[in-house]
């Protein structure tokens, strides 16, 4: 069955970096689209980034610039390198496996982050 695990979250000081990562089984990897969501608290879950099967990407307009997702085909793994991040992204974070028009199938547990002085 199809699993998707969160690592990487923790506590990081406003500007600082996160890598987070998605480690993904149960499905063919290499042509499956694959995203990033988060759910700040008491918030709705938002879209952060997606990557297609063949690499092409698209960031909210929020982190663009900041953040970049990436994928390793040979490790069934997708990341999601965050940089200068601020307060107003704690949230937990979510993989997801897209199908139809990008939209999540699978979702990963999330990993949390927080980010705070």
């Amino acid at each position: 069955q199809v699993q998707l695990v969160e690592s990487g979250g923790g506590l990081v000081q406003p500007g600082g970096s996160l890598r987070l990562s998605c480690a993904a089984s149960g499905f063919t990897f290499s042509l499956s689209a694959m995203g990033w969501y988060r759910r700040p608290p008491g918030q709705v879950r938002e879209l952060v980034a997606s990557i297609t099967a063949d690499g092409r990407t698209n960031d909210a307009d929020p982190v663009k610039g900041r953040f970049t997702i990436s994928r390793d085909n040979a490790k069934n793994t997708v990341y999601l390198q965050m940089n200068s991040l601020k307060p107003e992204e704690t949230a937990l974070y979510h993989c997801t496996l897209n199908g139809a028009g990008e939209r999540p199938a699978y979702w990963g547990q999330g990993t949390r982050v927080t980010v705070s002085s």
